[in-house]
């Protein structure tokens, strides 16, 4: 769990870390034109790079799922009863 842990916090610093140097050079370039271009390049990158990174976040949690979800031994079992209305 704590791979995942890892694994996940690595993601989330990276796209945070991209996205915050794209906007600082975005705010601080002078010479930027404001022209809207076709970027077919730019736009399938956009499109890829989420899906991937998506993937790369589903693949161990899935992974994780299927090792939490198996039945083991149980060390200990425990019988609780609560009453909601008055104290037994």
């Amino acid at each position: 769990m704590m791979l995942f842990h890892d694994h996940a916090m690595a993601l989330l610093i990276g796209v945070f870390t991209l996205v915050s140097m794209i906007g600082v050079k975005l705010c601080f370039n002078k010479f930027s034109t404001r022209v809207m271009t076709e970027a077919q390049i730019l736009e399938t990158l956009w499109t890829i790079l989420p899906a991937f990174l998506l993937v790369w976040l589903a693949l161990p949690s899935l992974r994780l799922l299927y090792l939490l979800d198996e039945q083991g031994s149980e060390g200990l079992i425990l019988k609780t009863i609560g009453h909601q209305w008055y104290w037994s």
